[in-house]
């Protein structure tokens, strides 16, 4: 779940409903569209105004890399 202008990601592992596992990371300001990669591990979102894309490793449950990109990816 992208937490759009707060800059923060939050992970949530739906495995067992009444216990939901919530992990939040700092990424960048302005989050906004996303996807998952080819292999489901990695999810891709831009940061539009601050230019640059945060990629998450949702195996390891954090930021694999925040890529510096053009403006407004």
């Amino acid at each position: 779940v992208n937490v759009k202008e707060t800059g923060k990601i939050l992970l949530v592992n739906y495995t067992d409903l009444n216990n939901l596992k919530v992990t939040e990371i700092g990424a960048a300001r302005f989050l906004h569209d996303g996807g998952w990669d080819s292999t489901q591990r990695y999810f891709i979102t831009a940061a539009n105004q601050s230019n640059k894309i945060a990629v998450v490793d949702s195996k390891e449950d954090k930021l694999a890399a925040l890529i510096d990109v053009g403006k407004i990816p």
